[in-house]
């Protein structure tokens, strides 16, 4: 018999069935799993066989679209953290398994469901605030975009490495940001409409208006987001008096519903060695988009004047927006992408953190473009007909920001922060010529530099601007009082306090111009005001202990400046004050051990190791 041989290479493969246990289920508890459980804001489980089987086809369409998982930045533009865009084969797979039936698969294939924190994902918070009253979402309607005003009631300063954000009920919840508004600035707009908070899609720009607050981190939430604690070294604090201001994008869930959110806090005893600072590119002076408009679009651009790593970026746009793009130019005239979202939706907006931190040195220019489709072919366009549209923090309104959390590089003894602050405001004048904004922040960066005269040309013109603001008639106070214009100065903080009698800073500038004059018992009383408002406000308590001590009652002043370093601890300058008081009446070891506080906190500070060699001599011929 003659055998016939048949080459393995012509005899047909066959291939595995695709099944949920073995294929699909790594991705639907990857991917889907973290949104779509019982308390969380998708609207079904995905957790089991029979969860996925029953909405199969549905399934395939979403992720087709790639729609879902819900995942915006394109690929090859930045590589995030946690990125979760289904690959080209994973997309197959699904599709794949739908059309061969939906086969479970072998028990063995299985692999253990996910398991979710339950409560605080990292523990027990160290603070847990709570907004004071809950706030009642209409069963129907359009999206509300609602902002809160949450106090934060701690007698210390606090340095935070991790906040959670547990908003009660997810399924209404679509995102959160939160706001530090350290100065409680915007707690005249709460309750204005007879319900807790106040209107408005972003007060960012509002919240950060007139001053520069160097200290700034994406404080962001959305559903299914895992809690990623800061590094130790990265921290951010968190002062006496300050509120938080957390803004809610609410989706009416068809029936009434009660939203009282909680935030927790957890510290570390650290303060910060690393100091990041929130850059923002945009352009809302340009936006005027007429209707019928399908590629109108803004651009902005900064020349950065220091070396940066870049964190994190957070695009922000209204339902208008269709595009963003944002990328670095580097000195060599290479291109660095940054993001590039080429269908925006503002239902997914997110901050995205670098799987590693993009390094652009000196000399790059950041850009960011962002288009806009206000024609009635968008389906997200909430206007039918469209309008024209304009900037404004309303939903109807537009805007176009992109926000770069930058680390910057010291390159001197200045704060790094504060150059490329410098910058930014610049460019914000060659954007709007005479802008309040900038002139303010120009106007504290030159006083904090000692640059009084500059100081004052800045605040003079933000107030040809806005007369009324006390903000800027305090900056101009402070420099003419910087600049030993005293009697200028005092007409110009009483000024300021007719405007607003509860300007903390003015009311403490005042006092430091009456000290000026030894006018002790004037300078206190403004102090004592302050305090009275404000217990745990550290300058007026170091104020009020110095007004004592310039009189001789040390005695008196010794509990103000023992506050005043409870709650800075780390200002080496209360340190060596203290001291000084408590050589004074004659407690040589305990100066000796505040003196050498301060030198510690700050091994440079010629006045506390003057202090200590003498404050050790006389104890020295005590003995």
């Amino acid at each position: 018999m003659r055998w016939i041989l048949f080459s393995l290479f012509t005899l047909p493969l066959v291939a595995e069935p695709v099944t949920f246990n073995k294929h699909i289920a790594p991705l639907v508890f990857q991917y889907c799993s973290p949104c779509h459980r019982r308390g969380e804001a998708a609207p079904f489980p995905l957790l089991t066989y029979e969860d996925v089987r029953k909405h199969a086809s549905q399934i395939v369409a979403v992720t087709e679209r790639r729609y879902m998982p819900p995942w915006s930045p394109e690929p090859g533009y930045g590589d995030f953290v946690g990125e979760r865009r289904l690959t080209a084969h994973q997309l197959r797979l699904i599709a794949e398994w739908v059309k061969e039936g939906a086969l479970e698969g072998k028990p063995g294939d299985l692999p253990p469901e996910p398991q979710f924190t339950e409560g605080w994902q990292i523990g027990p918070p160290d603070l847990v605030v709570q907004m004071p009253k809950p706030y009642r979402l209409e069963a129907s309607g359009s999206d509300v975009f609602r902002n809160f005003v949450i106090p934060v009631d701690i007698r210390d300063v606090k340095y935070v490495r991790a906040i959670e954000l547990r908003p009660g009920n997810k399924r209404v919840v679509h995102h959160a940001n939160i706001w530090i508004d350290r100065r409680q600035s915007l707690r005249r707009h709460d309750g204005k409409d007879g319900q807790p908070g106040f209107p408005g899609m972003d007060v960012s720009t509002e919240a950060r208006s007139d001053f520069f607050e160097p200290d700034s981190h994406f404080l962001f939430w959305k559903p299914g987001t895992a809690l990623e604690p800061e590094p130790e070294d990265i921290s951010w604090r968190l002062d006496p008096g300050t509120d938080l201001i957390l803004n809610l994008h609410l989706k009416p869930s068809g029936k009434e519903e009660t939203l009282q959110p909680l935030i927790g806090f957890y510290f570390t005893s650290e303060p910060p060695r690393r100091h990041p600072m929130l850059l923002q590119l945009e352009h809302d002076g340009a936006l005027d988009i007429a209707p019928g408009s399908l590629d109108y679009a803004v651009e902005d651009h900064v020349k950065l004047p220091v070396d940066v790593d870049v964190l994190a970026i957070y695009p922000h746009a209204h339902y208008l927006g269709k595009k963003v793009e944002a990328w670095a130019t580097l000195p060599d005239g290479t291109r660095r992408w940054l993001i590039r979202i080429a269908d925006w939706d503002i239902n997914w907006q997110a901050v995205y953190t670098y799987r590693y931190p993009v390094w652009l040195p000196k000399g790059s220019t950041v850009k960011m473009r962002i288009s806009y489709d206000n024609s009635a072919s968008n389906p997200r366009n909430p206007n039918h007909p469209p309008k024209r549209v304009r900037t404004g923090p309303r939903s109807e309104d537009e805007m176009g920001h992109v926000w770069l959390q930058v680390l910057p590089k010291k390159e001197s003894a200045e704060d790094p922060r504060l150059v490329l602050q410098e910058v930014l405001m610049q460019r914000r004048l060659e954007k709007y010529p005479g802008d309040f904004v900038a002139h303010c922040n120009l106007g504290a960066l030159r006083a904090t530099r000692g640059e009084y005269r500059a100081a004052i040309s800045n605040f003079q013109q933000a107030l040809q601007m806005q007369p009324s603001s006390a903000t800027a008639r305090n900056g101009l106070g402070a420099s003419l009082l910087g600049e030993g214009r005293v009697d200028e100065a005092m007409r110009e903080l009483r000024k300021t306090l007719d405007i607003d009698p509860t300007h903390l800073n003015a009311r403490l500038n005042l006092s430091r111009a009456l000290a000026r004059k030894e006018d002790w018992t004037a300078a206190a009383v403004e102090l004592n005001t302050v305090l009275k408002q404000k217990p745990d406000n550290a300058d007026a308590q170091v104020g009020l202990g110095t007004v004592y001590s310039m009189q001789g009652r040390f005695d008196e002043a010794l509990p103000y400046f023992q506050r005043g370093a409870q709650l800075k601890p780390a200002d080496a300058d209360i340190r060596t004050q203290l001291g000084a008081v408590l050589a004074n009446r004659g407690d040589l070891s305990g100066a000796i051990t505040a003196f050498q506080e301060a030198l510690r906190l700050n091994p440079n500070d010629e006045v506390a190791r003057a202090y200590l060699e003498k404050a050790r001599a006389e104890l020295a011929s005590k003995r």
